[in-house]
This record gives structure tokens, sequence and C-alpha cells, in this order.
């Protein structure tokens, strides 16, 4: 995969997830690409509610990894984006424990590097309950389609 490529689709899928969040009521400040921890981190007006969220871009519906250790996942809810850089993204709204009983870990023997790696495969994350979920994240303010138009 061409990395250029990979950075433009986790950027779209970034600003997307923003966007979606920002028009939703919530602040949202986005973070330094590639450091550790949340990508996002929203707060309400009145700062009286906080969380961080992963962003997760795809071109298409991958598996999304998760790295060797489930103990360095931080943020509290995730958004997976696929088709990032369409017309017609499409957002799963997950949160950290979902991802944790979801992954898949793979088999160290059957993998080139020997070492553990967690997956979440498409059939874990692409579930009616987490697809364009936004009303997870609570109603901060009133959406007006309108103003989108």
């Amino acid at each position: 995969m061409d990395v250029k490529s990979s950075q433009v689709t986790g950027n779209a899928a970034l600003h997307y997830a923003a966007w979606q969040l920002s028009r939703r009521g919530w602040n949202v400040l986005m973070t330094a690409r590639n450091s550790k921890g949340s990508d996002l981190y929203c707060a309400n007006d009145a700062e009286t509610v906080f969380f961080g969220v992963q962003s997760k871009g795809l071109s298409k519906r991958d598996p999304v990894g998760l790295g060797g250790n489930l103990d360095n996942l931080r943020s509290d809810w995730w958004i997976i984006t696929i088709k990032a850089k369409t017309d017609a993204p499409v957002c799963y709204i997950m949160t950290l424990d979902e991802v944790k009983a979801l992954c898949h870990r793979s088999d160290p023997a059957k993998s080139s590097t020997g070492k553990v790696s967690m997956w979440l495969q498409p059939t874990a994350y692409d579930r009616l309950e987490f697809r364009e979920a936004w009303h997870r994240f609570g109603v901060v303010a009133e959406v007006d389609p309108a103003a989108s138009a």
C-alpha cells in the first residue's frame, strides 16, 4: 500500500469524523497525527463532558490493525470510516470496550514476524448497531439538516 495514499485516507476520515461531531454540537480538537493517544478530543460547550476519539480511515471494508497489545489502546471512542475519500463515507462508532471485546488475535506461529497482532475484522465493526451511530455520543445541539445543504 502506498504510504502517502494511506495517510491521505486517514486524514480524510479524521476530518470527516471531526465535521460530523462538530455539526452535532461538540467542540472538536485534532491532535498531531501519529501521536500516541486519541486523534480527536471532544468537549461540550460547558466543558463538563470530555472524551477522546481514535479515528481509523480505510478506502474499503478491510480489517483494522490494533497493534500487539490491547492495553496500549486508550481512546474512549473509535470511529472507523470506510470509503473515506469518496462522496459517501460510512462510519462505524464503537466504544473502546467493544473494540477490545470484538478484536481478533492473530496466531504468532502463522505470522511472518512470529509476533501476536490484534485486528478488528470487518464482520466485527460492520454491524447495524455501529453503522452511522452518531447518536451514541449524546445530543448536545440539534442538527439542522438545512444548514448542511
